[in-house]
């Protein structure tokens, strides 16, 4: 974790500004550790910002004396506080820590798209970080990108978003202004976020990769994405599932929290 967040601090995203940590200390060692960070999103359609829940971590050697506990219900005072977040989300592998304090598991769906493109030109070039023209490019795009999904999307955020895919290559496609975060496997496609001002058709990205392309497997609901005959599966992502606590709209739709906004 360390290194990632060094990496999106070089990426200009602190991750320390942007987190508020709640620590407790034993002879000036701190022992446990849960931060809270804004995520500006738009659930079915509605702007907010909802409180992330991310390093939660106590030493081994003190675990079991109810240090995590205090920690956790100081958090969701100052979070219940004034109503700061009416919704707070996290990403688990371990959801039972957290059900104790009204976390709830929220089922999360991938969808898949059958294609048979071939592809025309090869627009999409990845992103060099150490160029300024880059470097601005992406924090002109992050601080105006439109949501992915109108069911749950992500607007203008960058810690989190920079933490999560700043150490991994991200593509441009110049004509489209647009960055996505993508993997290509044989002639599957991974499509995990697009950081644009406009979504476009998964028809006009396809068109971008110069290779063959059989199917595409969608990390966000893309109904923005001009897309039919989609299938939708329930998914664990990573071995994590999402949890929220408070109002969540979209609990019960067919979607997934992107992979740059999980925490």
């Amino acid at each position: 974790m360390r290194s990632l967040a060094e990496c999106a601090r070089k990426l200009g995203a602190s991750w320390e500004t942007a987190s508020t940590p709640f620590i407790r200390f034993h002879d000036d060692i701190a022992i446990t550790h849960v931060g809270v960070l804004e995520i500006p999103m738009q659930i079915m359609g509605q702007r907010l910002t909802v409180g992330g829940i991310h390093g939660v971590a106590t030493r081994t050697e003190y675990r079991r004396r109810g240090y995590y506990r205090e920690v956790m219900e100081e958090v969701l005072w100052y979070c219940d506080r004034d109503r700061i977040y009416e919704t707070l989300v996290l990403t688990t592998p371990q959801p039972e820590f957290y059900l104790p304090f009204g976390f709830r598991v929220v089922e999360e769906h991938i969808f898949k798209v059958k294609c048979n493109s071939t592809g025309s030109t090869d627009s999409f070039r990845t992103l060099d970080f150490t160029d300024t023209k880059d470097y601005t490019l992406l924090h002109r795009l992050l601080e105006t990108r439109v949501p992915v999904s109108n069911i749950v999307g992500v607007v203008k955020e960058k810690p989190v978003f920079c933490v999560n895919e700043g150490s991994r290559p991200l593509f441009y496609a110049e004509d489209l202004d647009l960055i996505a975060c993508l993997e290509i496997e044989d002639t599957r496609l991974h499509l995990f976020d697009l950081v644009t001002t406009q979504i476009c058709s998964l028809k006009n990205i396809l068109s971008k990769i110069p290779q063959p392309i059989e199917e595409v497997v969608i990390y966000f609901s893309p109904e923005l994405l001009d897309v039919k005959d989609v299938e939708a599966f329930t998914h664990t992502f990573d071995e994590t599932v999402l949890m929220v606590r408070g109002n969540f709209a979209a609990e019960g739709e067919k979607f997934m929290l992107p992979r740059s906004a999980r925490c």
